[in-house]
């Protein structure tokens, strides 16, 4: 079984992954995907902060630790089992929630191998962000496999005026996370860009 395995060379200022013997690269993350990533990463401090709940939130500068070796930097993850966060700043066990935020040249690995890590592992719940689409695919872990729970889009004016009304009634833009009892995330609000 290949090991997609993160790390960072300061000698060389370079992020890369190993998947088997093969040495990938990692680009550097934009402002489209910083933004998606901050906004998420603010709604689930936000909730747990308010809810006094004894919860981590991280994004991609923290090493995760998989049970069956494999070594990940997702762009968020959150761990409600304090016990597997370690004082060197790094995750040793399974995160509840993982989200990937898809770029052209990850997007093969963040719905294929990195998809399969997550399930294998036990994750619970997998966000796969396409930020060209504007669309949230959300997977509960149910049964050891990872089942497609919804799909969430933010619609164009002209996507909108083309759909009938029973079909605008029925689009839903809230996220319910899974691994908490009363948070939503509205879709529309991860893509609302401050910029141009």
């Amino acid at each position: 079984m290949d090991n997609l395995i993160y790390n960072y060379d300061p000698d060389h200022d370079e992020r890369y992954e190993i998947i088997g013997d093969e040495k990938f690269i990692s680009p550097v993350t934009n402002l489209g995907h910083g933004t998606i990533i901050g906004k998420l990463f603010f709604d689930f401090v936000n909730y747990i902060i308010k809810n006094d709940i004894d919860t981590a939130v991280f994004v991609d500068d923290i090493d995760v630790h998989f049970p069956d070796g494999s070594l990940l930097k997702p762009d968020l993850s959150v761990v409600c089992n304090p016990d597997i966060v370690n004082k060197e700043g790094s995750v040793n066990g399974v995160p509840d929630l993982v989200v990937e935020v898809l770029s052209r040249s990850t997007m093969k690995k963040d719905i294929g191998i990195k998809k399969d890590i997550y399930e294998r592992n036990g994750v619970k719940e997998y966000w796969i962000i396409d930020r060209w689409s504007r669309r949230v695919d959300v997977y509960h872990l149910i049964d050891g496999k990872f089942v497609l729970d919804d799909v969430y889009n933010v619609y164009s004016d002209d996507e909108l005026q083309n759909m009938t009304e029973d079909e605008r009634v029925k689009i839903n833009y809230n996220i319910k996370v899974s691994i908490f009892d009363d948070l939503n995330i509205d879709v529309r609000r991860i893509f609302k860009w401050w910029f141009k």
